[in-house]
């Protein structure tokens, strides 16, 4: 056949075949076998051997494969060639100015955020505080410290882990508060154990009032600031299952302990009430608890500050994190002080499908929160019971915490 066409009719002519049957037989290879595709591959063959004669031509001749090279590289020059864009100097230029190895060891504050991530001060005056929020700006724990200096990191395993100071970013001075965005993850500084969280930062200092720690078992704990020299150590005795859910350098030792449990029973008393204690000794009463409850937050608070509590209520059925229940803040002096070791008072009262307390925070007001990602959350107003029920709020709160300038130490809630 001459063509397509004609091939596809004599198709169906001699074999009885439909046009389709006749067409897809003809996209097949077997249609370059008509007389129009025969004359295409024997012009492809003959361009095929022009082109093989002129390469061999060129690999037998030097002078003419020089020639070929030469050309070819005058038209990529051609087409690409662009200006230098550096500026080669006969000098050097200025010499650098000498920069000082040493790092000065000047007075600093060392900030953990709610988020976990570390960062120090380039001054030792608090940073200011204003009503802007942004993310990561609630700072759980602060300590005083030099740039080449050494602090502590307690755990709520009871241990305390040495932590170099100069290592750890510089916030510049800023007219607002510090945001720890720039900071450093605690874990590129500290090895945890698995599932082992930090509770707060301390100070070495053998002149310090001391560490007060709270278990969930009820213990209070008040350490002799006599840490040894290793770079991790345990500062209580637990029992089996028992775990610190609160730790706070005392600034004065005139502070209140606040205890918060989980069935919402809040007990405030002196720290001088607990008699500071060696390392290895394991605590005395701290709290009397009812029969499944625990303790969910372990705070200090200077009585003769403008102070609040946080409680944050919930299912105690539902997965960490997922529940936003309802949030009270309330006057700190609503609370009655009352002796250590006894119950305690109801500080919140709970709604249908609340059974627990899920966070709580006792501090110099105004508290900051923010969820587990460090993105503010708005607390609600204050209210005067001390025994009301909570507002609910737009997602769970993670982490509260006072003024730096107020704190020293206190936490709020465990960094992961």
């Amino acid at each position: 056949s001459h063509d397509s066409a004609e091939a596809r009719r004599r198709l169906m002519d001699v074999f009885d075949l439909s046009e389709v049957q006749a067409t897809h037989i003809l996209d097949m290879p077997l249609r370059r076998l008509t007389s129009l595709e025969v004359e295409k591959l024997r012009a492809e063959l003959a361009d095929l051997h022009r082109t093989i004669a002129e390469l061999a031509a060129i690999l037998d001749s030097p002078d003419l494969l020089r020639r070929v090279v030469s050309t070819e590289l005058a038209d990529v020059t051609k087409r690409f060639a662009t200006p230098r864009r550096t500026v080669l100097l006969e000098s050097a230029g200025q010499p650098a100015a000498a920069v000082p190895l040493e790092v000065t060891d000047h007075p600093c504050l060392v900030l953990l955020s709610s988020t976990g991530l570390l960062a120090r001060t380039t001054t030792a005056a608090a940073p200011p505080g204003d009503d802007r929020r942004v993310k990561h700006d609630v700072v759980v724990s602060a300590v005083p410290a030099t740039a080449r200096g050494t602090i502590g990191v307690v755990t709520d395993r009871g241990r305390m882990l040495r932590l170099g100071v100069l290592d750890l970013p510089a916030l510049p001075p800023t007219a607002a508060a510090p945001n720890l965005a720039g900071g450093a993850p605690l874990s590129e500084f500290v090895d945890l154990a698995r599932g082992e969280r930090v509770l707060c930062l301390a100070t070495l200092r053998p002149d310090s009032p001391g560490l007060c720690l709270g278990t969930a078992a009820g213990v209070v704990k008040r350490v002799v600031p006599d840490y040894p020299s290793r770079e991790d150590f345990d500062l209580i005795s637990l029992k089996p299952g028992d775990k610190v859910v609160g730790a706070v350098e005392l600034r004065t030792g005139e502070e209140d302990l606040v205890f918060v449990t989980s069935d919402a029973q809040l007990l405030r008393f002196p720290a001088s009430a607990v008699r500071p204690q060696g390392r290895a000794a394991g605590g005395m009463a701290g709290i009397r608890l009812a029969p499944g409850a625990s303790v969910v937050a372990c705070c200090a608070v200077d009585p003769q500050r403008d102070a609040i509590v946080v409680t944050a209520a919930g299912s105690s059925g539902a997965l960490p994190g997922t529940d936003a229940g309802t949030v009270k803040v309330t006057p700190y002096d609503a609370y009655p002080s009352k002796g250590r070791g006894t119950a305690g008072v109801r500080c919140h009262r709970f709604l249908r499908d609340e059974d627990a307390l899920l966070l709580a925070w006792a501090g110099a007001a105004p508290a900051r929160a923010a969820a587990a990602t460090g993105v503010p959350i708005e607390l609600p107003d204050q209210e005067g019971r001390r025994d009301g029920s909570g507002a609910p709020l737009p997602q769970p709160v993670a982490a509260v915490a006072g003024p730096i300038s107020a704190m020293h130490h206190n936490s709020a809630e465990v960094i992961r």
